[in-house]
């Protein structure tokens, strides 16, 4: 591997190998070394913020499926919900003409005999 060449950066200038060559290569300006050395920051925050996008858009992606999900989800429990309901209530009514009949039952029994008996 000692023959192989680095990989193409196009902010290193050509003919150089590395980031530290030329920094003092064929006298060239500090200041333009400092500057590349704040570009080459840039780049790197640059990348790094479009790879955070790029998360944050299919963590979007994933919040809008679900989302999607709990709303049909509500749908049927909010059917289910009303559907039980009226399945109750028609039960509470059935109960209560029970009862009335029923104590209407109790009425009779105990009513018939004592007019019966004073007539």
């Amino acid at each position: 591997m000692a023959g192989r060449e680095p990989p193409y950066d196009p902010y290193i200038p050509s003919g150089s190998g590395g980031a530290g060559e030329h920094s003092g290569q064929n006298g060239e300006n500090p200041r333009t070394a400092a500057l590349q050395a704040q570009i080459d920051d840039t780049v790197h925050i640059m990348k790094q913020n479009l790879h955070k996008a790029s998360e944050r858009g299919s963590q979007i992606d994933n919040l809008n499926e679900t989302t999607r999900n709990l709303d049909k989800n509500s749908a049927l429990f909010k059917r289910g919900a009303r559907d039980l309901r009226l399945e109750m209530a028609w039960k509470n009514n059935k109960m209560r003409c029970w009862i009335a009949l029923a104590i209407i039952a109790v009425i009779l029994v105990v009513v018939i005999p004592i007019a019966v008996h004073f007539k």
